[in-house]
C-alpha cells in the first residue's frame, strides 16, 4: 500500500510462508520502531534505515502509447532485515528482493530478484539517489530526475521521470497507523512523476508516457496480529488532485482504513479509519482465487464517489510470495486511473 505495503520480502526472510500475510503482525524483536511526531532527513531518508526490518521504494506507473492503448508498469525494491543494523560483507544481515511488471490490456509479465546485502549486488545510496539490485536500476542526482530499467523474460522497460510536484506525507506528517493497536510506519510519496520512455514487449518496441507514483515506507511491525491482508488504491485523478487510500482486513471480517488527499498543488488531508471506503463489486476468478476486480470506493468528505475497475482483471504477481497488483481505471463522481494492490487472498 503501501502499506505499502510488501511486507512480503518479510513473510520470505522470516520463514513465515506458513502464516499468510498475517505473519507481517510478529513482533519488532529489537529493532527500530516508528514514533509520532517525525522529523525526516533529506536526502538521507531516501535511502536504507538498516535499524529497522522492512523497507521498500515503490514505482507504479500509468502509461499509454500513440494509439491510446494503455498499459501499467511497477518496479519494487526491498530491503529486509535479518538483524538491527549493517555489517561488512557476508555478515552483513540485510536481503534485498525486487519485483517488476508491464500490464497491457492482454498480458501481465512479472520478473523478481534476490540478493545478499554488503556485497554489491543490491541497495540503496541517497546522494545520488541509486537504488539497484543487478541490472535493474532506478537513479538519478535526486529524486526529481530519475532513469529506471529492468527487464524479465518477456520485456523490458527503460524509462525517464521527472517530478512535477512536491513530496507528500501521509497521516501525520509522515507517521501512518495501521491498526488500532498502535502499529505504523513511515510513509511518504513522490506522486508527481511525467515519465517517458519505451516498453520492449513480445509484439515489439511501444513508446509510451504517462504518470507514476513512487512510495517510500519503512517499519518493523507494520501490521497486527489479527490483520491478514490489504486492498491499497493510488489513485490519480482528472482536474489534478489525487487520493491514497488502503484497507487492512481483519481476521474476524472488519477492516482498518487510512486515506490521503492530495490537491494538485501537493496540499494534503488525512484522513483516519473509517473516513475512506472500498466495497468490491464484482469478483473474478484469477489464479484459481475469488479476487475482487471492480470496487465502489467513497470518500465523502471529499465528494468522491467512483468506480474503481481493473484494466486486465489478469494482473496476478505469480512470483514467491503471490498477490494481485496492476493499473485502474476510474470512473463516477471523479475519472481518472491508478493502480491497485491485494495481498492475503487464498
Amino acid at each position: 500500500m503501501s502499506v505499502r505495503w510488501v511486507l512480503i520480502l518479510l513473510l520470505w526472510t522470516q520463514g513465515a510462508l506458513a502464516q499468510g500475510f498475517a505473519g507481517l503482525g510478529s513482533g519488532a524483536d529489537g529493532f527500530a520502531v516508528p514514533r509520532p511526531d517525525p522529523v525526516f532527513d533529506f536526502p538521507a531518508d531516501h535511502g536504507p534505515h538498516p535499524d529497522y526490518r522492512i523497507e521498500w521504494w515503490y514505482l507504479t506507473a500509468n502509461l499509454a502509447a500513440e494509439d491510446g492503448t494503455e498499459y501499467g508498469l511497477q518496479w519494487t525494491l526491498f530491503r529486509s532485515a535479518l538483524a538491527p543494523g549493517e555489517a561488512p560483507g557476508w555478515t552483513s544481515p540485510q536481503v534485498w528482493f525486487s519485483h517488476a511488471a508491464v500490464t497491457t490490456p492482454g498480458a501481465h509479465h512479472v520478473a523478481e530478484r534476490f540478493a545478499r546485502g554488503g556485497i554489491g549486488q543490491a541497495g540503496v545510496t541517497a546522494e545520488p539517489f541509486n537504488a539497484w539490485i543487478d541490472d535493474w536500476q532506478m537513479a538519478g542526482e535526486t529524486l526529481d530526475t530519475l532513469d529506471l530499467s529492468a527487464s524479465g523474460a518477456a520485456f523490458r522497460y527503460d524509462m525517464r521521470l521527472e517530478a512535477e510536484g512536491p513530496l507528500v506525507f501521509h497521516g501525520d506528517g509522515g507517521f501512518s497507523v495501521k491498526s488500532a493497536e498502535g502499529q505504523a510506519s513511515y510513509y511518504y510519496s513522490q506522486p508527481f512523476y511525467r515519465i517517458e520512455g519505451t516498453l520492449d514487449l513480445p509484439e515489439g518496441p511501444v513508446a509510451v508516457s504517462g504518470s507514476a507514483w513512487l512510495d517510500r515506507e519503512w517499519s518493523s511491525q507494520p501490521l497486527a496480529e489479527t490483520q491478514s491482508g490489504w486492498d491499497w488504491f493510488s489513485l490519480s485523478l482528472d482536474g489534478g488532485a489525487k487520493l491514497m487510500g488502503f484497507l487492512l482486513r481483519q481476521t474476524d471480517g472488519s477492516s482498518y482504513s487510512s486515506a490521503t488527499w492530495i490537491g494538485p498543488d501537493g496540499a494534503t488531508q488525512a484522513y483516519g479509519d473509517g473516513a475512506f471506503a472500498a466495497k468490491p463489486l464484482e469478483v473474478a476468478e484469477v489464479a484459481g482465487r475469488q479476487i475482487p476486480v471492480r470496487w465502489a470506493v467513497s470518500l465523502p468528505d471529499k465528494g468522491v464517489a467512483v468506480t474503481v475497475e481493473a484494466m486486465n482483471r489478469d494482473a496476478w504477481m505469480d512470483l514467491s510470495i503471490p498477490y494481485w497488483e496492476g493499473p485502474v481505471r476510474v470512473s463516477g463522481s471523479h475519472a481518472g486511473r491508478g493502480y491497485l494492490e491485494m495481498t492475503g487472498y487464498e
